[in-house]
């Protein structure tokens, strides 16, 4: 009797797997990559290119106004907001995570060096799609009975929209709920846990993985998460402004430092990213012989990484404290810039120019990356690595945690925010003592079936966006602004 359960339960999982399988197949193959850059490149021109034509402006605005001036301005935003700063942080707490760093890994390993050219393509269009996703989410937000600003795809959706359309808004914020344990909290919870336990292993303090450790660790996470997000909107921007900027340059010294050590390499590099991405089977020694393939894996783990068309980081920035949304979108673009130009092509050179023996043609993660600074540094790095991969992770967390409570509020109201947010916390713990295995791969599909309502939205608003953008060109030519 037991073992026809566990045959019908073993089915069962398997049927599951399948099904997801496929649904997950579809959500991040061909068609949904098609349509995610369609929407960039109408966005873009009916913008006319403003990623392009506002870029140097908002560079300007981002380093020189929100973070060198940050230093000078003591100014608080109002309550029930961040400020400017702090939201962009938020926002890149939720896309600046372990996809920069295992994602961009398995891209190259599967797709060859050429992927990371289509990495960059993809993040070209993503810049708009972003900047049209926050300057909505700003422009059709809405105050709580908190007094807290409340926005995202749901409420320009809702707002935006005629009332018709009033369940793609419900439909996203489900899919949200059902992403946020998996992928923004318990795979968030084993990166960490696995960084830690790498890095004692490699000074040989343990032999093995620890059970107890790693309950203490998420005991531990669980708190420190709980004690953020409980402390609401304030003092998650004064979490994430520091804690952001802290990872993002500790990541990139010490990935500077292996292009540095590696210099003369860096052109040859440069010409297998570009030769691989319509040649690969040049770059990859035939392993690799598709250029759709290197298109697909380099467009897709692009998509995953900045979350632009999955309109996560404009529930963030619609709590900022500003009236300008084109200016808050400018923060969108840079978003982006930051998270995939920058860092994902930081990671890429490390992984080209130090990692040994890279396997193409096989599934690879955090491990390529991580063996690109040890074969540079040595074992003693891996601390390092470790404490970048842990803030990474636990930056991902708390934007994650954001994403979900703005998402149940606006199903069943604020009363379920604070048992949400504690339940959400506990799930830590859960990541840190369990394989979860197949969960993974639903949060993932979860997590591309945002992408769908939140699409549809961006094209039938995409006037709206042109508008708001052409209002803001008028207004500087005039110097109302």
């Amino acid at each position: 009797m037991q073992n026809s359960q566990q045959k019908g339960t073993v089915k069962m999982v398997e049927k599951i797997a399948s099904i997801n399988q496929v649904v997950n197949g579809f959500i991040w193959g061909a068609p949904a990559m098609i349509c995610i850059i369609g929407v960039g490149l109408l966005l873009s021109v009916r913008t006319r290119f403003i990623q392009i034509r506002k870029f140097p402006e908002g560079l300007k605005h981002v380093f020189m106004k929100n973070t060198v001036g940050k230093i000078f301005d003591k100014t608080q935003a109002k309550d029930g907001s961040m400020s400017p700063f702090q939201a962009v942080c938020t926002a890149l707490a939720g896309t600046v995570g372990t996809g920069n760093i295992a994602g961009v890994a398995g891209a190259i390993a599967l797709g060859g060096p050429g992927a990371i050219f289509w990495m960059w393509c993809s993040a070209f269009l993503g810049m708009c799609t972003k900047f049209s996703e926050v300057t909505l989410a700003i422009h059709f937000r809405e105050k709580n009975s908190n007094g807290e600003y409340v926005g995202g795809p749901m409420y320009y959706i809702k707002n935006g929209l005629s009332k018709k359309w009033y369940f793609l808004a419900v439909l996203y914020a489900v899919f949200g709920v059902l992403t946020v344990f998996g992928t923004g909290n318990a795979t968030q919870v084993n990166t960490i846990v696995a960084s830690i336990n790498s890095a004692l292993m490699s000074f040989h303090i343990i032999d093995g993985t620890n059970d107890k450790a790693n309950l203490i660790f998420g005991i531990f996470i669980a708190a420190l998460v709980a004690m953020v997000l409980l402390g609401g909107i304030k003092r998650i921007g004064q979490v994430t402004e520091k804690l952001v900027p802290f990872m993002a340059v500790l990541y990139v010294i010490l990935a500077l430092g292996v292009i540095i050590m590696n210099i003369e390499h860096v052109p040859a590099v440069f010409s297998e990213i570009f030769s691989g991405a319509f040649s690969p089977r040049a770059a990859t020694g035939g392993v690799i012989g598709s250029m759709f393939l290197s298109m697909k894996k380099g467009v897709s783990r692009g998509i995953f990484s900045n979350e632009a068309g999955l309109g996560t980081g404009s529930i963030a920035h619609a709590c900022a404290d500003t009236d300008n949304a084109v200016h808050q979108g400018m923060f969108g673009i840079f978003e982006v810039f930051m998270d995939t130009i920058i860092i994902c092509t930081l990671t890429g050179l490390v992984i080209l120019l130090a990692a040994p023996g890279i396997t193409y043609g096989q599934a690879a993660g955090a491990e390529l990356t991580i063996s690109g600074f040890t074969s540079t540094y040595g074992s003693w790095v891996s601390i390092f690595t470790a404490v970048a991969m842990c803030c990474f992770a636990f930056s991902t967390i708390i934007g994650w945690g954001l994403y979900g409570s703005r998402c149940i509020e606006f199903l069943g109201g604020e009363k379920l925010v604070r048992p949400f947010l504690v339940i959400y916390s506990f799930v830590s713990i859960v990541g840190a003592t369990i394989n979860l295995g197949l969960l993974w791969d639903i949060a993932d599909t979860f997590n591309g079936l945002m992408a769908v309502p939140n699409l549809i939205a961006l094209l039938m608003l995409s006037g709206q966006v042109k508008k708001l953008a052409i209002e803001v060109d008028q207004a500087q030519k005039d110097g109302t602004i």
